[in-house]
This record gives structure tokens, sequence and C-alpha cells, in this order.
């Protein structure tokens, strides 16, 4: 007899179904595992046979094969640990064929028998809902998973639960969905004093999801600034906080099951490897250029990144998207973020301030600069000097705008975008506006297109500077409630383009 569970094998955010098939036939008594298992798949027999044992049943003196099909399709992780377990009991007619055949199956085998939770419940629930299945998964995973309604989700915390439940002997609930995420304290952009460009510059990337740039000295606020940008972000709308909820799911960090409607902010360290910060390794995993995915990615000490892992940026910044290629995957991920970066102008940090300044002041500071290639330079569409803070400004007390005033108008800002975006899904902000229309909303009136004229000669802007402006100046204008782009508009934009001293 040959049974057969349902699991799933991951390729990017798809989850693909999986056949697992068991054969127990007379013959020397064996458990093999075919059809490219990993090392992880390959030691479940070991944890399917204590397992077994916790709950007294006897492995057969028979020969049993399990074949996960597609064959030709790379099996990775401990997931399928039940859909094995579960196909061999089948096969022994210990739980009904043809009940398990409605189910696709998710999880670990503890040696004990307990479910132990494990990444993807997200993407394997929308895999179970789209082939019309039930989905049977860890306790861990179940509030995840439930938040896809149209599935039912089971989530037993032991395979003897399992057993049960496809007997019929103690049949499980529906599991719940699990509570949407709190966004963590972050603090009040009030609490930063002076430096009024910097916060002026932080509240149009956050309405427009422009990227910025930020060069000062040491200490002159870059990230504390950074830090409160997560503030003056609107809450993730249902569609992209599902799509950043898979991402989280597969890579393991989602916390508590619960869909979050905060914005992520990631900032790697600047020694994270090219697979961490763009994907890849085993499985080619989603890296943090993903899971900041319709958030923030912050890169601090940006030139201190290796810059073979600051060029890859430059694909993903353009297209949304990044493609993990490797000799048996080749996955896609959405990577939609925000970067922020901040540098300092120089290794020692002091390159205005002659009482400070190394002996190679200013070539130290072409030199370190240079490691931000020119087409990544022309990316940012705000390039901010961040002077330093006089110690006499420390001493007033704060002041100004709160975060919560911001962003009320980075909220309205998003809101007309979101209106003028209704037919066109793809696109969500004025950043990913491009071609005719943008040509059509960031029109300028005539002094705006004999300014960013004279702009685009004394700059020698490129095309994509040209447009970027554009794009700064409509986010700009959308913060002031206009419906044209008038020349004061394009003014403040065109004056977060002033050039750095960067390499090409």
């Amino acid at each position: 007899m040959v049974a057969i569970a349902y699991s799933v094998a991951f390729e990017g955010l798809e989850a693909r179904l999986v056949e697992v098939q068991c054969s127990a036939a007379p013959g020397l008594p064996g458990f093999a595992i075919v059809g490219l298992p990993d090392k992880a798949v390959s030691e479940a027999r070991e944890r399917v046979r204590a397992a077994f044992g916790a709950l007294s049943i006897a492995m057969p003196n028979k020969r049993l094969t399990v074949n996960l099909s597609p064959a030709d399709l790379p099996k990775e992780g401990s997931h399928f640990d039940l859909a094995i377990a579960l196909a061999v009991l089948a096969a022994l007619e210990i739980v009904p064929a043809d009940e398990l055949g409605r189910c696709v199956c998710l999880g670990e085998l503890a040696l004990d028998g307990r479910l132990v939770g494990v990444a993807g419940a997200l993407p394997a629930a929308m895999a179970a809902a789209e082939d019309d299945r039930a989905l049977i998964c860890p306790r861990a995973c179940g509030p995840e998973a439930a938040w896809v309604d149209a599935v039912p989700v089971i989530a037993p915390a032991t395979l003897r639960e399992v057993v049960d439940h496809l007997t019929d002997r103690h049949p499980q609930g529906r599991a719940t969905p699990g509570v949407i995420g709190s966004a963590p304290p972050v603090g009040c952009l009030s609490e930063v004093k002076g430096q009024e460009r910097a916060k002026r510059a932080l509240e149009i990337a956050a309405a427009g999801r422009h990227h910025l740039l930020m060069v000062g000295p040491p200490g002159a606020g870059k990230s504390m600034l950074a830090a409160r940008l997560p503030g003056l972000l609107p809450p993730l709308s249902p569609v992209e906080a599902l799509e950043t909820s898979m991402i989280h799911s597969l890579a393991g960090t989602l916390e508590d099951g619960g869909i979050s409607r905060r914005a992520p902010f990631c900032e790697p360290h600047h020694t994270a490897s090219m697979a961490a910060i763009v994907g890849g390794g085993r499985g080619a995993k989603p890296g943090q250029i993903s899971l900041a995915h319709n958030g923030v990615l912050f890169l601090d000490e940006f030139p201190e990144f290796p810059r073979q892992v600051l060029e890859t940026l430059r694909q993903p910044i353009e297209t949304g998207e990044v493609v993990v290629a490797r000799a048996n995957a080749h996955v896609r991920y959405p990577c939609r973020f925000l970067l922020v970066a901040a540098a300092n102008p120089c290794r020692c940090g002091h390159l205005a301030d002659a009482a400070l300044a190394c002996a190679r002041a200013p070539n130290c500071g072409a030199d370190y600069m240079g490691k931000i290639s020119g087409p990544l330079m022309d990316r940012f569409d705000l390039r901010l000097e961040v002077p330093a803070v006089g110690f006499m400004d420390l001493e007033l007390p704060a002041g100004g705008e709160t975060s919560a005033q911001v962003a009320a108008r980075v909220a309205a800002a998003r809101a007309v975008q979101a209106r003028r975006f209704v037919d066109k899904p793809r696109l969500r902000a004025n950043a990913d506006a491009s071609g005719a229309l943008l040509d059509e909303i960031a029109a300028p009136d005539d002094k705006g297109r004999a300014l960013i004229h004279r702009a685009a000669e004394r700059l020698g802007l490129t095309a994509r500077g040209y447009h970027r402006i554009l794009r700064t100046a409509r986010t700009i204008a959308d913060l002031d409630d206009s419906v044209r782009v008038h020349s004061h508009h394009l003014a403040e934009a065109i004056s977060y383009r002033l050039p750095f001293v960067a390499g090409g």
C-alpha cells in the first residue's frame, strides 16, 4: 500500500505542494527517504522513530520507502517531519488515508512526540488555501497561519493529538489568528535638538519613500534621527502587512504569530555579508533588504560596508525586487524599501574642523566618500549635510514639532498618493512613479521648468537625477497640499541634490 500525505517546499515566497508518498513493502526492515532530501530531511527517520516510540507504536518489520515528489525539487528543512510521520502511519493503516489526503502538514517532531514550531507557516497556509486543503501545523504556528481565513488551520501540540484528530477520537478546533503586533516605542522627533533641516528631510523621505543620505561628523545625531523615522510612517495597509509578514514568516522572525501593521525597521551592521543583506545562503533565504520590504533599511557607517555589497543594492533600489540565483535555487523576493544611510565625511570624521581633522585632509574625505560609487550616490533622492550640534544648543529645552504632528502631515500626503495611484496597484508612493506618469503628475510651472533646466546644466544632473528631483518636488507639493508643482517646491528638492565629494 502507498499512502500519501502533503507538505510544502519553499521557493522564495512561493510554497510548492510536495507529495509525501510512503510504501510499506515486505523485505528487510529499513527506512529510506528519497526525493532530493537535505540533511535535516534525512534525519527525520530518527525523529520519527523516537516519536513513534513515545506513542507506543512499534516500527513494522517491513521496508519503508518515503518519496518526496516531485523528486527533482530540492527539499530542505525539518518541517517535513510531520508529513513523513503521518504518511508512515497511513501506510500502516493507523490513520485514515482519505482524511490525510485533504490536509497539508507542516511541523518538526521532537523525540517525545511534541510538535516544534517551524518557519513558513503563513506561506504554507496560502498554498493550502489555493489547493483547497486544510493545514495541520504545530500549536506555535497556529496563530500565524490562521490569518489566512480561507483555510481551516489545525494546530495540535503533539503527534498524538494529530492522530486523535484524524481518527475522530478527539477532533481539534480551528486555530485563532494572533493579535496584531503593537508598534514598539519610538523616540519623539521633538527630543532632537536643532537639525531642523534634517527633520524636514526625514518628513519628505517618509512622505514619498525617498532614499536619504545623511553625512556629518560623529555625534551630530544622524543615527538618532534615523531611529525616529518609524514614528513618522503610517501603518501598513492590509496588503502591505500580508506581504511583509510572509517574508518574516519565511525567515522565522514573525513575532508571536501576529500580523504586524508596523513598518519594519532593519539596521544591519556594516560587517554583514552579501548574503545577509541581499539574500542567499542555505535555501536562498531573504536578506535584510527583503525583511525591510514596505519599511526602512538603515545602513549606518555607510562607506564601511564592503563596496561589493553596496553595489548589489543598485538594482533592487530601482526595481523593488531581488532575484537570488544559485546552482540549485532561483528565487525572487520583493524589496521595496526606504533606504536611509548615514556616513561620516571622512575616516576621522572631522573633515570640516581644521583643529580636529587629520593630516590627510581634505584628501581623506575624497578617499572615504569615494567608496560610494557615483551610480549609487545618484540613487539617493535626498543628500543632506548634518552639521555638529553646539553644546549651547544641547542646554536648550526640548521643543519643536512632535513625531505625531509630522506623522499627520505624512499620512495626509500618503493619502493623496493613494488616490493618485488608485488604479495602479504596483505604485504606492511618488518614488515609484516614472515615465509619462511622472511627467504628468510632476509637471512644473514655467518658473519651475526654467529653474530645473538651469540646475540640470550647472549640477550636471543625469537623467536619473533629473527624475528624482521631480519625484521629490511632487512629494513636497503634496505636503504643501498643492495640486501643481511650483518653483519653490523644485528649489527645495534641488537643495537636497547638491553634490558631495563622491567616488566614481
